[in-house]
């Protein structure tokens, strides 16, 4: 008998391959994400080892290691048998002037053309004689060196000056901005004490390398060298190479370890998604189901079958899945090419797409367990009913609502727990895995509470966020009885939006409290632009009129420090302050504070570091007793920041402070902004105040933007990662709630029927179906907020980096309104195809 049922639930299947790709919709977009992941892992491994060696695909043997190579050996390496090239790749710094605030050019040898090259020429040409240099495009800018130009160039304090010729712009893999590239020998000139670097050696046709490799050992081992000079190695180009592109590499391993673990994260949504969808299928084969247990078929039976069917559609899910993905990741390739994006192909990892097809039967199987054994309880009289579906269940039994209520209390003991162990200002002995494992250890029992509890939480939510509805007609109240009716699977799927919204809200949260912290430590530590310095010589006021007089700068200010001061007499420690005028540099206009007000700071008010602070015991509105030698100044605190105050001075005090305590009347530096955004803009800003330390000489000068782009945008990269991620659970969910609302007009039709026919219009019909699937995303997206938002907090306070917890109030809003607008156009085209059929053959749809 069991056989029997097999075959008819199988042969139901394939009359309906529509119903077996809804049931199965999740599973394969599952599929498609971990195997496009595995896909995209081989592409970004295979680009790395390509291009993001620092050695050319050539070079067979690099020399060099724990000892730098000389000149003399590469001319007798490249009179070896089998050698066809070698290049030196000696690397040299050089000062461009005779000014210390002249700024530094790195010059690298290079061949300029074959295959060991590393640069392209894009004007005029590469070096081919002695003092000739080529540079990159930045650098032109940046250094004012254009093709043609003629720089003098020092090797040391004392050397004689050389000139150096720019003879053509290049491109090459690094270029910030003093990057040059010239003849081996001019860099060997440029090098007194030697050249650092390497050697790189390409073989001929036909050679041995074995062979090859012993004669250039054999040759180095044989050349003279100073007593204390150990012998360069010999290693294979290829070795070099792995070793450069495994730097890089570890850390796409863990970037890809987060990616799995959000993978997983969507596997288990869509395992959530697929066992309502199978729930709400059985439900509908209710008679039919009950007509097999009439003519004797058992639960067993019924329940093996009914898993068979689960078990075919997680096949067929996960290897359409399989080809999907396989077709996008060999096809990203050459469209990307067509951009002028270079990237490796994909191989085809067999292993790892057999297991995609297996793990997406087991986890359907998995889904469709409880399903088919509730499915399978069926008493034998349903078949005489008339109806085709059982009444949806509006409550849960005993058993599960003290299931849900032990994970409940769990998850609360552990955020409490969590909460009583967050780290104070002094982070030094914290550490915070274990906290932050309390709080995915209390995020997972609250979702597995929330699972079990939906149900009931469903109807008092839906009361609040369904009220507006209800005042705007018979179709909002008939779509907020819809979802009411069906408490369980508006559960499941407001679940599963829930869990995206959830992560989402945590990393919009997460990283708007990292970009708070990032904006304040830049600010304190990257105030300005630029930074001119002399050293331990004061700046005359002379120069910061220059400055200010400067069309290409902007926000000129200056500043002095004053060290070795006593604060409260405290005679173990010795503090700095500076008179740094907050208000006159952007930055610093957005700086939070712990406590008191930055508005407050002036003339015998001082705005105090958190550290200082704490270790003295103060706060906004204390006194302060400042002293320096037999000086003694009373202030008052006017603002507390959390960290240090802006250059990581201990206060910043007003300059009649200073002048009281002492204070040479030079500056200790001038900060600037670029009067112009973008690169353009930075470049003048830095090619006028050269001109100008090139004239008052002794200067140094510091572009501190660069740094700050450059850890800005590695924060845009991850948290566009992060959102990818975490997006992959909210798409799942939406597919959920396009599966769930074409089941369900499927299951409602003469629902549907009756409603049309008591004068309910077609735009009636499928606006309160569509309504409907919104109401998913309007559930979904505030239970989602309303754990993601205090989870988020937790997590950033349990770091320990004191980022203040910042709530980026209209990217959140952003979240719910885009998950609303998803949810409802994933039940368009279902809510359509209901609002077509008439209602006669509505009301008459059976079994």
């Amino acid at each position: 008998m069991s056989m029997t049922v097999l075959r008819t639930q199988l042969a139901g299947v394939a009359r309906r391959p529509a119903r077996l790709l809804l049931t199965g919709l999740a599973v394969l977009v599952a599929s498609f994400v971990v195997f496009a992941t595995v896909l995209a892992q081989q592409i970004t491994e295979r680009t790395m080892l390509a291009n993001l060696s620092g050695t050319p695909e050539q070079a067979a043997f690099v020399v060099g290691g724990d000892a730098t190579p000389t000149g003399r050996d590469l001319t007798r390496i490249r009179a070896l048998p089998g050698v066809a090239e070698a290049v030196g790749r000696f690397q040299t710094s050089v000062q461009l002037g005779a000014a210390t605030s002249s700024p530094y050019l790195e010059v690298t040898a290079d061949p300029g053309a074959g295959p060991l090259a590393l640069t392209r020429v894009v004007a005029g040409r590469f070096p081919q004689a002695p003092h000739e240099i080529a540079v990159t495009p930045r650098t032109v800018d940046r250094l004012g060196l254009p093709v043609g130009a003629v720089v003098s160039a020092r090797t040391g304090p004392d050397a004689a000056p050389i000139g150096l010729t720019v003879t053509g712009v290049v491109e090459a893999a690094y270029d910030f901005g003093a990057q040059a590239y010239a003849r081996e020998d001019t860099v060997v000139a440029l090098s007194p004490a030697g050249p650092g670097g390497r050697i790189e050696v390409r073989l001929a046709d036909g050679a041995a390398a074995t062979e090859v490799r012993q004669r250039i050992q054999a040759a180095l081992d044989a050349a003279p060298r100073p007593a204390d000079s150990r012998v360069p190695g010999v290693t294979a180009g290829a070795d070099v190479r792995a070793e450069e592109a495994q730097r890089e590499l570890d850390e796409i391993t863990t970037i890809f370890a987060l990616v799995g673990m959000f993978v997983a994260i969507a596997v288990a949504a869509a395992a959530l998604v697929a066992a309502s969808t199978f729930r709400i299928v059985f439900a509908q084969r209710t008679r039919q189901l009950a007509l097999l247990r009439a003519v004797g078929a058992g639960r067993g039976g019924i329940s093996r079958a009914l898993a068979a069917e689960g078990a075919l559609t997680g096949l067929a899910a996960g290897a359409v899945g399989v080809l999907a993905a396989l077709a996008v990741g060999h096809g990203v390739p050459p469209v990307l090419g067509w951009f002028g994006v270079q990237v490796s192909g994909p191989g085809v990892p067999w292993d790892a797409a057999l297991l995609v097809v297996g793990g997406a039967a087991l986890v359907t199987v998995g889904a469709v367990l409880a399903p088919a054994y509730s499915a399978a309880r069926v008493a034998p009289l349903a078949a005489l009913r008339a109806a085709q579906a059982a009444p949806a269940r509006t409550g849960i039994g005993t058993a599960r609502l003290v299931g849900g209520l032990v994970p409940a209390a769990g998850a609360v003991l552990a955020a409490l727990l969590v909460v009583s162990r967050l780290p104070g200002r002094d982070t030094d002995d914290y550490d915070r895995n274990p906290l932050l494992l309390g709080i995915v250890a209390s995020g997972t029992l609250l979702f597995l509470a929330l699972m079990l509890l939906g149900p009931l939480l469903v109807r008092p939510l839906l009361r609040v966020v369904g009220w507006p509805l209800r005042r705007l007609g018979p179709v909002g109240r008939l779509a907020v009885g819809g979802i009411g009716g069906a408490p369980r699977r508006a559960a499941a799927i407001s679940t599963v939006v829930a869990l995206g919204v959830t992560l989402i809200a945590g990393v919009l949260v997460g990283s708007a409290s990292v970009q708070a912290l990032v904006d304040r430590e830049m600010a304190l530590a990257v105030p300005a632009d630029y930074e001119v310095t002399a050293g331990e010589q004061p700046i005359a006021a002379a120069v910061v009129d220059e400055v200010r007089a400067r069309t290409e700068l902007a926000h000129v200010t200056a500043y002095r420090r004053l060290g070795e001061l006593r604060v409260d007499g405290d005679r173990a420690n010795t503090y700095d302050a500076n008179d740094l005028d907050l208000a006159a540099l952007p930055t610093l206009g957005g700086l939070d504070v712990a406590s008191g007000s930055l508005a407050d700071a002036g003339a015998g008010r001082v705005v105090l570091s958190g550290h200082v602070a704490e270790a003295l015991g103060k706060r906004a509105g204390d006194q302060l007793t400042l002293t320096r030698g037999d000086r003694t100044v009373q202030v008052r605190v006017a603002a507390v920041l959390p960290g240090w105050v802006p250059l990581f001075s201990a206060l910043v005090a007003d300059p009649a402070d200073l002048d009281r305590l002492g204070a040479p009347a030079g500056y200790s530096g001038i900060l600037a902004d670029a009067a112009v955004a973008g690169e353009d803009g930075r470049t003048a800003g830095q090619q006028a105040l050269r001109r100008i330390g090139d004239g008052a000489g002794g200067l140094g000068l510091a572009v501190l933007a660069d740094e700050g782009d450059e850890q800005q945008s590695l924060l845009d990269a991850l948290l566009g990662i992060a959102l990818g991620l975490v997006g992959l659970t909210v798409l799942i969910a939406v597919v959920g709630v396009g599966t769930t609302t074409a089941l369900s007009v499927v299951e409602r039709a003469g629902e549907s029927g009756m409603l049309r026919a008591v004068g309910l219009s077609r735009a009636g019909l499928r606006i309160m179906l569509t309504t409907e699937s919104a109401l998913y995303g309007v559930l979904g997206a505030t239970l989602g907020l309303l754990l993601g938002v205090p989870y988020a907090w937790l997590a950033v306070r349990a770091l320990g980096i004191g980022a203040p917890v910042a709530l980026p109030v209209l990217p959140l809003v952003g979240v719910f309104a885009a998950l609303v607008v998803c949810t409802a156009l994933a039940g368009m085209l279902p809510a359509r195809r209901a609002s077509r059929v008439s209602p006669v053959a509505a009301l008459g749809t059976g079994d």
